[in-house]
């Protein structure tokens, strides 16, 4: 893999379900140390850090990576690292991949994957993940995120609601009959100058209505490149049973040696 991509590290102090969460303590350190680590572990020439918050930025200049102050009222990390960058002057050809701060054991390999799909195809906007759904349960789940791909891999539409929805099974809650259900993994990879054109743009009706800062790329005609991993990464954390849920599998080693 080429080292000519950057990860960016949005990681700002606040947080609505879980607050301060990116300097919560993990198995003897801040999950945000956890996350540099998974970048760190991955192909990527540098390792950013972008937050609101000093004592954020001084926990990542511990880690031994970049980072940079920006604004409190970003709303959402896209923005943040947009911010960022234009600080440090990067040009519009420059691949940024948005390594959320939430996800300490997201494996390098799919920063990797992300990073590449995007490098490898100059038509390409954004390169981004998705998982298998084998559960009905994860896929009438609204907080579980769903996508659909056309016939290159390139989404067609992300959604809380359960799709592709298989019409003839009525109103029974199970997976579709005739297609696979994907999840999608919130990791990005993007070029700055398609970054910069998304920012620069109005939230879309869609991206208000289902919360899905992605559906606003997908209404300005930007072209999503959708990986597929087959095994689901671990989940983020979000809320307080998600980081016991984290602490008990550290515990236990099922998460690996870190």
């Amino acid at each position: 893999m080429s080292a000519a991509f950057k990860v960016v590290i949005p990681a700002r102090l606040e947080s609505t379900r879980l607050p301060g969460k990116v300097l919560l303590d993990v198995g003897g350190r801040p999950l945000l140390g956890h996350v540099i680590e998974r970048a760190r572990e991955s192909g990527a020439g540098e390792v950013w850090v972008a937050t609101d918050s000093p004592e954020v930025l001084a926990v990542a200049q511990r880690c031994g990576v970049r980072a940079g102050l920006t604004r409190a009222d970003h709303p959402s990390g896209s923005d943040r690292i947009r911010e960022l960058a234009d600080a440090q002057g990067w040009p519009d050809d420059t691949v940024l991949v948005n390594l959320q701060g939430d996800e300490p054991f997201l494996p390098a390999a799919l920063i990797d994957a992300v990073a590449g799909r995007l490098a490898a195809d100059a038509e390409i906007d954004w390169a981004t993940l998705a998982t298998p759904i084998s559960r009905a349960s994860e896929y009438f789940d609204p907080n579980a995120v769903k996508v659909v791909r056309d016939a290159a891999g390139l989404a067609l539409y992300f959604s809380r609601a359960p799709i592709p929805w298989d019409r003839n099974r009525g109103p029974q809650r199970e997976l579709p009959a005739t297609m696979p259900a994907f999840r999608h993994i919130g990791l990005y990879a993007y070029r700055l100058g398609a970054l910069r054109r998304y920012c620069a743009a109005e939230q879309a009706d869609i991206e208000r209505t289902e919360c899905l800062e992605q559906l606003r790329a997908l209404t300005l005609g930007m072209r999503i490149a959708v990986e597929i991993s087959e095994k689901a990464p671990p989940l983020g954390v979000d809320t307080p049973e998600d980081l016991e849920r984290l602490r008990q599998a550290l515990e236990r080693g099922e998460l690996g040696a870190r």
